[in-house]
């Protein structure tokens, strides 16, 4: 079963290594959106310092240098293997230890405004990738939680707390399912914050990850909760304001 996949008793077959040449940054954001990505390149002007390369071809690597810190910025693929996939290979590419993760997630309760940042303390393990990262269990905890906490405290950002469910298949979310991790604590839904945290522990990573609270399952049926997500979204340029002032925060 894939439950029992964890293997800590024997090597790797392919390991990523950290090149010799690896550039130095403070900290490394990751986004899934491509249109706060075309915001960076726009109006930060950034180098780019790296690449990952996948069969869906390029992922281009950028430096940012801001507030007196050197900050590595990409943008990612949607769900657990691949965005684990390739945060190991930027750690191979970019001396970096400490990575800020945020994105849009479908939220589990009504009361949460749309837009709202959303903090996760653990992560329901309903997906594949975690298993391979470490053992068997319901939740993952969500290391520096507190952290982002008292960031967003500090600075003033609303935002709520609570579990996530990490799922594979969003097409599953059955109603059953979402009553169940709904009842559990869970105030979002999305694909991936599972799996990056326990690479991240396995690794020896330090991850801060916060949400965008979008869709609506909490409701009769779907709520889309509008179709322009450029305000209040997961496409919202302010979300990388939050998270470049992240990244200087915790470097």
């Amino acid at each position: 079963m894939i439950t029992d996949s964890f293997d800590d008793k024997s090597p790797a077959i392919i390991n990523p290594v950290r090149k010799d040449y690896a550039p130095k940054v403070d900290a490394c954001i990751i986004t899934f959106s491509h249109a706060i990505e075309d915001y960076v390149v726009e109006n930060f002007k950034p180098t780019e310092i790296a690449a990952l390369w996948s069969a869906t071809g390029k992922t281009s690597v950028y430096l940012i240098e801001h507030g007196g810190k050197r900050i590595a910025f990409y943008k990612t693929y949607v769900g657990a293997p691949i965005t684990v996939g390739l945060m190991e290979d930027a750690w191979a590419e970019l001396d970096c230890d400490k990575y800020i993760l945020f994105g849009g997630a479908g939220c589990l309760d009504k009361e949460i405004a749309h837009g709202k940042v959303m903090v996760p303390t653990a992560a329901y393990r309903d997906e594949g990738t975690s298993y391979h990262y470490m053992a068997a269990s319901d939740y993952v905890n969500i290391s520096n939680a507190h952290k982002v906490e008292q960031f967003m405290k500090e600075n003033k950002i609303p935002y709520v707390l609570g579990k996530t469910w990490t799922t594979d298949s969003f097409y599953r979310e059955t109603r059953n399912n979402f009553e169940k991790h709904k009842a559990d604590g869970c105030i979002s839904v999305e694909m991936e914050c599972a799996g990056v945290q326990a690479m991240c522990s396995f690794r020896g990573l330090e991850l801060y990850t916060f949400f965008t609270s979008g869709d609506l399952l909490d409701a009769p049926e779907w709520d889309k909760r509008g179709e322009e997500y450029s305000v209040g979204g997961q496409h919202d340029v302010g979300h990388f304001d939050i998270a470049l002032a992240l990244a200087e925060y915790v470097s």
